[in-house]
């Protein structure tokens, strides 16, 4: 009798992977550099989650935008100092007028709509349900003093939502909610993934700051700082009762919220996530 063909063992399963993006202002700018590093291990996210500079940067890459895209276009918005804060002056609602005539207006507070413009490449898609990758906004709900993730309907105000760091940019009203900066209540939004990856990776970029810089801070530097320190202290209690699989943090520590000026600087500096993700996964992948 003939013999039956041998059947070929099924190739091992690829581990699906979730990622959390998380808040930071320029800093978060680091997340470019996770993204590349998983599009050079070939592994596609089946969902995305973020908050503040996380959130932008993760639904733009959820809307199918490559990595080394993202990258050239921070470089390119941030490489003419000028013209990029010539963009930001026309994103204000407030006016120096306002100072004269209207007691407690803020002339630089910035529409996050308008901002979005500066971060995002053109043709971004409406609505979540028009993304590639699922992806979840975090924003902060200002009068409930909680978070609420976004994952269905209108994309950039959710968006703009994540990001409306109080005091600079403007609170997003959407669905009967006064919505800010996601990153006052989920620095690194990681449990908005559970259950949807069997490996979950956290970008967390609220670190404290390199030890040789003492100086006092500007103004608007001490601002953004003040949220970072209390950022850093939500995430370090998070992780105390529950961790993502992998944890990456990029070495830039040295970099304000606000040293978009220095966006080259920053990508250059995250690019020992690459490694430790490589690690991370291998860990990950034996205990999945």
């Amino acid at each position: 009798m003939p013999r039956a063909p041998v059947k070929k063992p099924a190739a091992p399963q690829q581990p699906s992977v979730a990622v959390a993006l998380g808040a930071g202002g320029a800093r978060g700018l680091a997340h470019i550099v996770v993204l590349e590093a998983l599009e050079e291990l070939g592994l596609k996210p089946v969902a995305i989650s973020g908050s503040s500079m996380g959130a932008i940067i993760g639904a733009a890459y959820a809307a199918g935008i490559p990595a080394a895209e993202l990258r050239a276009q921070a470089l390119a918005q941030f490489r003419d100092k000028r013209k990029t804060i010539a963009r930001l002056m026309k994103a204000r609602v407030g006016k120096f007028s306002d100072l004269l005539t209207s007691l407690g207006s803020n002339p630089v507070l910035v529409d996050a709509q308008l901002l979005l413009e500066i971060f995002w490449p053109d043709a971004m898609p409406a609505r979540f349900e028009d993304l590639k990758i699922p992806f979840t906004a975090v924003c902060t709900d200002y009068h409930d003093r909680c978070a609420v993730n976004f994952s269905s309907g209108p994309l950039a105000p959710a968006v703009a939502g994540s990001m409306a760091i109080p005091g600079l940019i403007k609170p997003v009203e959407m669905g009967g909610l006064v919505l800010v900066d996601g990153g006052m209540v989920d620095p690194i939004p990681y449990r908005a993934l559970i259950g949807k990856a069997d490996i979950i990776i956290a970008c967390d970029v609220t670190g404290a700051s390199a030890a040789h810089r003492r100086s006092a801070p500007q103004p608007w530097e001490a601002l953004i700082g003040a949220a970072q320190i209390t950022q850093h202290t939500i995430t370090s209690e998070m992780l105390k009762s529950d961790r993502p699989d992998i944890l990456l943090r990029p070495a830039i520590g040295r970099f304000g919220a606000l040293d978009f000026f220095r966006t080259a600087q920053i990508l250059d500096a995250a690019h020992n996530v690459t490694d430790d993700l490589k690690r991370g996964l291998e860990k990950a992948i034996e205990r999945v």
